[in-house]
């Protein structure tokens, strides 16, 4: 039985009642609650005037978007507007994304915490692997292939080949012991698909590694961050998510866990901590109103000033969530 609805959203919009809630991209289960919904032309104005990058393909004349809980744990919206690959191209181009990566690829705990499970002399595929700035970390004899098929400048360089997982599982299947995902299943609309093509590039008893943004976390509590919705972010994860995730494509979890914050982090856990309006954990998490987005400016503006003193806020709470889990050996 479906889970009773408030009256109206918590994005202002009176749902209809008798419409069926729409499926978790995971499980295939209905929702369990619709949590708000944001109008597209909010979404189009934070990307644009906190970003300065036009959100495509979503339109700014287009339908609400529905931000909904699955009975696993998993938020999601609905309809899921993958990012292009011209937004992407703008806003990496803008934002200097993969330079900002390597500025601190060196202590990212969710590169270190994956490299622990790599063993020397593994074949090791990563999806989303923008400049390889994940290579460095593994053991002595493993040998890395990334994918991004948004590589752009960097497609050919160090092992950077610009396809999809589909398009590469195709080539090479089972060729991998490790197959892993850092900050990449919650950019797409199927992320059960994307893990399943991630595992047919992995031979029996391999390892699939996935680390995304945890809900809830600083990140969500954020007003009105475009950085944490569509086209950008189109699931939010917890333990709870990834389990069953593990759990529908028949895998061994070996470590489901929260993982440290870092430096990298450090604008965002700033901005919750200054920021004079928050989001509640059950939501809203965008509104269309002035209190909003000046606290979110405002938010801003102080946190740059509190980084360049201390990069990390003391106190500041896990932000990421892990999985590691294994595929089955054939019997």
């Amino acid at each position: 039985m479906r889970a009773p609805e408030a009256r109206r959203d918590a994005g202002g919009a009176a749902p209809d009642a008798g419409a069926p809630l729409p499926a978790c991209p995971i499980t295939g289960e209905p929702a369990v609650a619709r949590v708000q919904t944001v109008s597209a032309r909010l979404l189009h104005d934070l990307w644009r005037y906190s970003h300065g990058v036009a959100p495509t393909p979503l339109r700014r004349d287009g339908a609400r978007i529905g931000l909904y809980r699955s009975p696993c744990g998993l938020m999601f919206f609905h309809p899921r507007l993958e990012g292009d690959a011209e937004f992407y191209g703008r806003f990496y181009r803008r934002w200097r994304v993969h330079a900002r990566i390597g500025r601190f690829a060196a202590e990212r705990v969710e590169y270190l915490a994956a490299a622990a499970h790599v063993r020397p002399g593994d074949r090791v595929l990563e999806v989303g692997a923008g400049s390889a700035h994940f290579a460095p970390h593994l053991p002595p004899g493993a040998r890395h292939v990334g994918l991004d098929p948004h590589a752009g400048e960097y497609a050919g360089a160090e092992g950077i080949l610009a396809e999809t997982v589909e398009e590469h599982a195709a080539r090479r299947p089972e060729a991998y012991d490790v197959a892993c995902a850092f900050q990449v299943i919650e950019h797409v609309a199927e992320p059960r698909a994307l893990a399943a093509g991630m595992l047919r590039c992995l031979r029996p008893g391999g390892l699939l590694i996935l680390v995304a943004p945890l809900w809830p976390s600083a990140i969500t509590r954020v007003p009105n961050f475009a950085l944490n919705a569509p086209p950008h972010h189109l699931t939010w994860w917890s333990e709870r998510a990834f389990a069953a995730l593990a759990r529908v494509l028949g895998l061994e979890p070996v470590a489901i866990e929260r993982l440290p914050p870092t430096p990298h982090q450090g604008l965002i856990h700033w901005m919750e901590r200054l920021s004079p309006v928050l989001a509640r954990d059950e939501g809203p998490y965008f509104r269309p109103r002035w209190r909003w987005h000046l606290g979110l400016a405002g938010a801003y503006l102080m946190a740059r000033l509190a980084y360049a003193v201390r990069p990390l806020p003391r106190g500041a709470t896990p932000m990421d969530v892990m999985l590691v889990a294994r595929k089955p050996v054939r019997g």
